[in-house]
């Protein structure tokens, strides 16, 4: 089966969780596009959740399928996030970010009962890093903060590149927050606690993408001859 087959396996499991009534937040990037559309499918038959949107692209998804939507400060505690990510280890540690969404998805997801990650398990890793650790910075001071984020990934035990995230015509990428993103290429973060108390002691430094002790559990589809064969990690309960 293909990416997308196995991102709307894991999104049709995941929407398996959503009940009437339900505050949900909508995660960005591919597999979360698969689990919007198929929720619009829902809503559209019937279904009364509300949604709240980690991106403005999820945000425009959204609307697009008919799925009424609500900021964070209008509905400041939900019931589940639904979101995919980056790279996901055995004990729901996860590398998100590389939508450049993840302020506002770790914002959502710690304002949220539950955060069930879907994705295809080819996501699944022994030790994270090998996907570029993405780091949200204050565009005021770059340089000196590129230096320390250089710095701080060095003290927790990590080697590799940090670049400036750039869009395809060369200018630093901007999130929807007017942020810039350095990437860490580190291959291997062997202790992620370690290197996300070392980047938060960087006060230029808004989030990074280490997101550990959110996820409750993670949905991953696989291909077996052919089919697809959904993994759960954790609890959806």
């Amino acid at each position: 089966m293909s990416g997308p087959d196995l991102r709307r396996a894991a999104a049709a499991r995941a929407l398996d969780l959503v009940e009437p009534g339900m505050r949900l937040g909508i995660g960005t990037g591919s597999t979360a596009n698969a689990f919007v559309e198929l929720l619009g499918e829902r809503v559209r038959g019937g279904l009364d959740i509300v949604g709240v949107p980690t991106s403005e692209a999820t945000h425009a998804a959204a609307t697009r399928a008919g799925i009424r939507l609500a900021t964070l400060d209008e509905v400041p505690e939900l019931d589940l996030t639904i979101d995919g990510a980056d790279e996901v280890d055995d004990t729901l540690r996860l590398i998100k970010g590389g939508g450049a969404a993840l302020l506002r998805e770790k914002i959502v997801a710690f304002a949220s009962r539950r955060m069930v990650v879907i994705a295809d398990a080819a996501k699944r890793v022994g030790t994270l890093g090998r996907f570029p650790l993405p780091i949200e910075v204050n565009p005021f001071g770059l340089a000196a903060t590129h230096r320390a984020v250089e710095a701080a990934v060095s003290r927790a035990g990590c080697a590799g590149e940090v670049a400036l995230r750039r869009t395809a015509d060369g200018a630093p990428l901007l999130t929807d927050g007017g942020h810039h993103i350095l990437d860490a290429h580190l291959g291997r973060i062997p202790d992620p606690e370690a290197l996300s108390a070392a980047l938060w002691a960087v006060p230029g430094v808004v989030e990074h993408g280490l997101f550990l002790g959110i996820a409750s559990a993670a949905i991953l589809a696989a291909d077996r001859d052919g089919a697809a064969e959904v993994t759960i990690l954790g609890s959806l309960g």
